[in-house]
């Protein structure tokens, strides 16, 4: 009998090990949390997981609860166990009550996923174009009597192919983004400078009023349609349908070190699968060292430093966020499923 009851405390003891081996919990997380305003979902997600994209996987979805991946200040996010394995589970706080009198909280009341005032400015000061589409667009041929810069509610002169389009966006061509694998040419960065209205157009030339700057406007800026962009308040975390295997191209700012909440540019795009709110997780690339006993350079194996969520895709490439920096990482180090 006693050998009994010890080979039954011996299996219950294997079988929680195995579970909180295959958990993606913290060590030590609380059994409560309430949510706060100015928290974001990946903050609370990192407070109870190992890896905080995995949330959606270990969430225990409330029938009650219309959209529980919609969290609000004063909502009690709860570790509970289901069928012997831990889940997460939300508990509406006292402002919303799930009742024949439901109270409707709007939209943005809800608390992002990611710290949106970076992902929107960046958004709202960048977009990729194609080599086409920038020779194709209007550019500035002079300002308001012969001056060189133009500033706010000056008028200037573009030329180009002008439609009924009323209002324009001014970009500044940047450089290309080149795949450093296969040297494909990706896009284009086209910098947000301002906003400009259409006055007269006579021809190819037209006269503009500068409506918003954030630079003062040059010579050569082309004039593109205002993009038809919507930015998510939520994103939900997810791991790449397929395999997924690139490289940082560039860093938001002109440097080389990337750094938490960094905005960065992946190699990979639409074509590749990537959607918005995959997560990649970044490795530092091994250093090349001297083997002194076989006398040979060899490559040390990648680790893994950070990981990336991202939030704008294109065709060839997409734009991520760094949610998490172990290391000091680097443009060139590598991208992968998670």
């Amino acid at each position: 009998m006693k050998k009994t009851l010890l080979g039954v405390i011996a299996a219950c003891v294997i079988a929680m090990a195995a579970i909180a081996a295959d958990a993606p919990f913290n060590d030590n997380v609380p059994d409560k949390y309430t949510v706060k305003k100015g928290d974001t979902l990946w903050d609370i997600s990192d407070l109870f997981l190992r890896d905080p994209w995995l949330w959606p996987e270990i969430w225990y979805v409330n029938p009650q609860i219309r959209n529980p991946h919609l969290i609000y200040p004063g909502d009690v996010i709860s570790l509970v166990y289901i069928d012997g394995r831990p889940r997460l589970m939300l508990q509406r706080g006292r402002d919303v009550k799930l009742s024949p009198g439901v109270k409707v909280l709007p939209h943005a009341e809800a608390i992002p996923t990611l710290p949106l005032d970076i992902v929107n400015n960046f958004l709202t000061r960048n977009r990729v174009v194609t080599q086409e589409e920038a020779d194709a667009a209007p550019y500035v041929v002079a300002g308001h009597e012969k001056r060189i810069l133009t500033g706010l509610n000056d008028s200037f002169y573009a030329r180009g192919e002008f439609d009924e389009t009323p209002a324009y966006g001014l970009y500044r061509i940047g450089e290309p983004y080149v795949d450093p694998e296969t040297d494909e040419m990706l896009g284009i960065r086209a910098q947000d400078i301002g906003s400009a209205k259409v006055k007269t157009v006579d021809g190819d030339i037209a006269t503009l009023m500068a409506t918003r700057v954030v630079e003062e406007v040059r010579i050569g800026e082309r004039l593109l349609p205002h993009e038809e962009r919507r930015l998510e308040s939520n994103f939900y975390p997810s791991g790449p349908d397929g395999e997924i295997e690139g490289v940082i191209m560039a860093v938001e700012g002109g440097i080389t070190q990337v750094g938490h909440l960094d905005v960065v540019a992946i190699n990979r795009g639409e074509r590749e699968g990537l959607k918005v709110g995959n997560v990649l997780a970044i490795f530092k690339r091994g250093e090349t060292v001297k083997d002194r006993i076989a006398k040979e350079k060899i490559t040390l194996p990648s680790e893994r430093a950070g990981l990336v969520m991202v939030f704008r895709t294109f065709e060839k490439m997409s734009y991520g966020l760094v949610l998490n920096a172990e290391r000091p990482l680097a443009v060139n180090d590598l991208v992968k499923n998670p």
